[in-house]
């Protein structure tokens, strides 16, 4: 067919082909940088306007703060040589925060880049839903046009003249910006702080260096020693070895855990067992990445200091010095260095038949040979089991079908399709099975007679189900909801473990009414296991003052 018709002009198709418009790399840093301010921040706009809704003005000045800090940091990132694959790999990376931040209302700090850092393929095969597919298809439009723009080309010198008077502009809009509505911008700022990290894509660009600083799930440097003092107290001769079961849980939030007197019974098995309950416990973080870390460690949320935490060993390893064999078994993403050098289980690959269905496993493959593997190796065990607990948003792939008890159910990873009392239900009949795994590990510990046993449970943090329109975790410390801080602690000791250790069960139950926090892991289970060292502190112990 001929290309052109009547009159000269060009048929549409070929006119597109034929479109290469050339620009500079600096118009293309505006272009995206306009692109990003107002297509890519939705949440941004919707948190930040809530404050000043229908000022122009204001508005104005968000716009001008977006456009300045994103064009000068694209000002260092891209160039003429790599323009086109860093602005694609931008637009990408913002249509896929955008969606997930409005979606479950996150927020992409450090902490939570951390996260999804350290995703494994399981987790990020639940989040790829279908709701993705519409966002990905608007966000492919922009890369496809920009492969059709040509980049000029400048001399060296000339190019970081015009780089350098750029950037001034950039940092000009910005602060003119900020100085336009100076009052409303610097109470933003200061009241709500959290906003920051959903300016999208600056929050990556600029968390992602600290999410990959030191110890991290690209790159971990070996661990500095600690506790290597650590001696166990001599124990009577004839005296059976101790094996403390510490259950980590994931996920699960303290409102919905019924021993706490919720108005569910999400822990019918565990209310017929003579456990103690701490309903008052807070956690370390409001993610598995900064609250493992965080609660094995000697400094805890009271002197936290992320690269200190995660540079040096963890209670583990002092347990390990006073020659206190440890097992650490996985049925999640691994134990973010806690037990790095130390004996790891990893049970998420798993085959077993009625436990392992595509790769993911119920909570009782924790169980399995686990007297077995207590008695893998003599004298006392300390032995964690991850759990997967409630981790989300794949509710209803925590638990076995026996366990639906609430109904209706959120059947899907994508939140958005189902009703928050339908998330609700799915959440606590994973609660129910969670449940059921803790009193079927007491039924073991129980029938390991040659052993003095005991259990501690403690969630890694808590969830949001919808309050504030937040859902999962991640939010914060600084500014979590207490949804995603508040969780669950229950103890089980079997009365040989009570005589031996010579514990006040009802001074303990007394202290269990108390305030405590993940910071008293630490000193509780050296305390527990008999363990001297430098680093105990009594007064971040619950059973120091419940001892005989």
């Amino acid at each position: 067919m001929n290309a052109t018709v009547a009159r000269g002009v060009r048929l549409p198709a070929m006119a597109w082909l034929q479109w290469r418009p050339l620009i500079s790399s600096e118009a293309l840093i505006a272009l995206a940088s306009l692109y990003f301010a107002v297509a890519g921040n939705g949440l941004f706009w919707t948190s930040a306007m809530a404050t000043h809704p229908g000022s122009i003005r204001y508005a104005v000045s968000l716009l001008l703060l977006l456009l300045g800090t994103h064009a000068f940091l694209l000002g260092l990132l891209v160039w003429r040589w790599n323009g086109k694959a860093v602005v694609s790999l931008l637009i990408l990376l913002t249509t896929l925060a955008s969606h997930y931040m409005s979606r479950y209302h996150i927020y992409l700090d450090a902490d939570m880049l951390r996260n999804v850092l350290a995703t494994d393929r399981r987790e990020s095969r639940e989040l790829l839903t279908a709701s993705l597919a519409g966002p990905l298809l608007i966000g492919m439009l922009p890369v496809v046009a920009l492969w059709r723009v040509q980049l000029a080309q400048r001399r060296w010198t000339a190019t970081l003249m015009w780089r350098a008077g750029f950037l001034l502009l950039a940092a000009s809009v910005a602060l003119g910006g900020a100085l336009l509505s100076f009052q409303e911008i610097s109470a933003l700022m200061r009241n709500q702080r959290e906003v920051r990290y959903l300016a999208t894509p600056a929050n990556v660009l600029l968390g992602l260096p600290r999410a990959l600083r030191g110890d991290n799930p690209v790159q971990r440097a070996p661990k500095l020693p600690i506790g290597t003092d650590a001696q166990a107290m001599p124990r009577v001769a004839g005296s059976r070895p101790r094996l403390l079961l510490v259950v980590i849980g994931e996920t699960a939030r303290a409102q919905d855990w019924g021993l706490n007197g919720g108005t569910r019974q999400t822990t019918p098995e565990l209310a017929q067992k003579p456990v103690i309950n701490f309903p008052d416990m807070h956690s370390c973080g409001t993610s598995t990445e900064v609250s493992l870390p965080c609660m094995f460690s000697p400094w805890g949320r009271r002197d936290y200091d992320e690269k200190k935490i995660r540079a040096h060993q963890s209670l583990l390893h002092v347990l390990d010095h006073a020659g206190i064999a440890t097992l650490w078994r996985d049925n999640q993403s691994g134990c973010k260095g806690v037990c790095d050098g130390l004996p790891l289980q990893s049970l998420t690959d798993a085959t077993t038949p009625g436990l392992c269905v595509d790769g993911r496993c119920m909570d009782e493959i924790l169980l399995q040979d686990l007297p077995a593997q207590a008695r893998a190796k003599p004298g006392d065990r300390v032995i964690v089991l991850h759990q997967l607990g409630n981790h989300g948003p794949a509710y209803f792939e925590r638990y076995p079908p026996r366990f639906r008890r609430f109904t209706p159910t959120c059947d899907t990873a994508d939140l958005g399709r189902c009703t928050r009392a339908q998330i609700a239900n799915s959440y606590d009949n994973a609660l129910l099975y969670t449940d059921h795994v803790l009193a079927q590990a007491i039924g073991r510990l129980q029938g390991m007679e040659d052993y003095d046993t005991a259990m501690i449970y403690v969630s890694d943090h808590g969830e949001s189900l919808g309050e504030k329109g937040l859902f999962l975790h991640g939010v914060p410390y600084a500014i979590a909801p207490q949804e995603q801080t508040h969780v669950p602690m229950t103890m089980w000791f079997s009365p040989q473990f009570v005589r031996d250790r010579r514990l006040d069960l009802a001074c303990l139950r007394e202290r269990a009414g108390q305030r405590t926090d993940h910071d008293a892991l630490f000193s509780s289970v050296l305390g527990l296991m008999q363990v001297r060292t430098a680093l105990y502190d009594p007064q971040h112990d619950l059973f120091a003052r419940c001892e005989g």
